[in-house]
């Protein structure tokens, strides 16, 4: 039941290769799949796994036309008239590919495909190789310790040693040397370290990769949801600060489908604070917000048709959120 979600739709033209015309419909996107439906026939012209997807890219059909294509199993489908525009499409439509390529819990029953091993492959790769760049740098820090360490004791010998060649050059009628007790060095005051930023402190409950909406649907753009014991932070692709929600701040959060929710701070006076999230692991994370804003947690008509879902094949939800 959970592949029959459709998460997002899109009116556009879709280029049919046989009849060598464009036709219009609507694109649609499940948890695992793609689909194309015609407008004026209502037929289903296309209708392919997320996972067999090889690329998905940005490019200009005749030369003038921005068009977005998907390449699957050889074959490219060419789409233009994306509305609201091309990029919001792309970006929704990439992040779900991607994540069901890592095999994340937004991924569908079927089989990872023989990409997403390689992607997962090339992480683990790189993963062992910061741990091994790690252990060297570890190694190569005691051994500068243990120059440092020679280095003072070194030090330390020739202070006596210059103690020692100043009393002996010293006239045998002079009482004092001039070196002969050197003066201790100003203890230098310790400094004070400086008290930890306990947003910075703060554990990580869970982190999750978003599509943002903010005011209008036509400037999504992909980005970051981190969620803490005291705070949701919103963060652009590039890890920039958006804003960051405290708490007792929430006024609501809003749970339209079980990958995409709202979420609201009310002013007075001015403009509200409010983003919509849309990922394929947010299932992963509604349980999570249920129990931290259980009281600012509403859960609309498209959210609560999904009761049946609550066990999906790609993560385990609860039972909590679905059955109301």
């Amino acid at each position: 039941m959970n592949e029959d979600i459709r998460i997002h739709s899109w009116p556009c033209s879709y280029y049919l290769a046989t009849g060598k015309q464009w036709i219009p419909g609507k694109l649609s996107l499940t948890p695992s799949s793609i689909k194309f439906t015609a407008d004026k026939s209502g037929e289903l012209l296309l209708d392919f796994q997320l996972a067999g997807i090889d690329e998905i890219k940005k490019e200009s059909s005749h030369l003038i036309f921005s068009s977005l294509t998907i390449l699957e199993k050889g074959t490219k489908h060419w789409f233009s008239s994306l509305h609201p525009n091309r990029n919001v499409v792309f970006n929704i439509l990439e992040h779900f590919w991607r994540e069901q390529l890592l095999g994340g819990p937004g991924a569908g029953a079927g089989a990872e495909s023989s990409k997403g091993r390689e992607l997962t492959g090339m992480l683990e790769g790189s993963q062992r190789r910061l741990e091994d760049t790690a252990k060297v740098l570890h190694s190569q820090g005691e051994q500068f310790d243990s120059i440092m360490r020679g280095l003072h004791k070194i030090e330390g010998d020739m202070d006596v040693a210059d103690r020692l060649l100043t009393e002996l050059e010293s006239p045998s009628w002079w009482p004092f040397s001039t070196k002969l007790w050197k003066t201790p060095l100003e203890a230098k005051p310790k400094e004070t370290p400086a008290a930890p930023d306990p947003k910075t402190q703060e554990g990580i409950l869970l982190r999750i990769p978003v599509i943002i909406t903010q005011r209008t649907d036509s400037n999504a753009k992909p980005g970051k949801l981190t969620l803490l014991p005291s705070a949701l932070e919103i963060r652009d692709c590039n890890s920039q600060l958006l804003h960051r929600f405290e708490s007792r701040d929430v006024d609501d959060i809003r749970v339209h489908t079980p990958y995409e929710i709202s979420i609201r701070q009310r002013f007075i006076g001015k403009p509200d604070h409010s983003f919509r999230l849309l990922s394929a692991r947010m299932p992963e994370l509604i349980p999570v917000l249920e129990m931290q804003f259980s009281r600012k947690m509403q859960f609309l008509e498209d959210a609560l048709g999904f009761a049946g879902a609550g066990k999906s094949p790609q993560a385990d939800l609860g039972t909590s959120i679905w059955q109301a």
